[in-house]
This record gives structure tokens, C-alpha cells and sequence, in this order.
């Protein structure tokens, strides 16, 4: 009985532990509250998915398509992935 007493304990402080480790661990997950991307003129946004940790913007630029991508927690530019048709 004290050994299946000890192991309640232990578990139940594992799950604590984890759960107050996560909690703290969780600065700077808040967003910006204002974030302005510019974008060329006569740009067109087609699409916009978020993406695991990331926003994908599908952009659409005098007939060529571009997909730029932010970070989801800081809203910052990560990438940028240019199509364009073959003359």
C-alpha cells in the first residue's frame, strides 16, 4: 500500500510539474496586436491558411502567383516562394 501511495504521488507531481513547466514556458506566444504587411501595387491576396506555426498568404502579382509565409507568433515575414510562367 505505501508503494502504490508513492507512485499516486509521483504521478500526480509529474503532471503538475509538466503543466505549470508549460504555463511558464509560454512567454512571448502573444501576437503583436498590429502588424501592417505592404504589398507591390495591384497585388491581389488569392488565399490566406495558417499553417502549423506559420500563416501562408497566397499573393497574386501582375499575372505571377507568390506565396509568402510569417511566423504565427511574432507575425513576422519567414519566406517568400516565387512562381512564374516560362516565356
Amino acid at each position: 500500500m505505501l508503494l502504490s501511495g508513492f507512485a499516486t504521488f509521483l504521478g500526480i507531481a509529474v503532471v503538475i510539474g509538466v503543466v505549470g513547466y508549460r504555463f511558464f514556458r509560454a512567454e512571448g506566444s502573444v501576437a503583436p496586436t498590429e502588424v501592417v504587411a505592404l504589398l507591390p501595387k495591384g497585388a491581389k491576396i488569392v488565399s490566406i491558411a495558417p499553417s502549423e506555426d506559420r500563416i501562408v498568404v497566397t499573393i497574386e502579382i501582375a499575372g505571377a502567383t507568390e506565396i509568402r509565409t510569417f511566423d504565427l507568433k511574432t507575425l513576422r515575414p519567414a519566406g517568400r516562394l516565387r512562381f512564374a510562367n516560362e516565356p
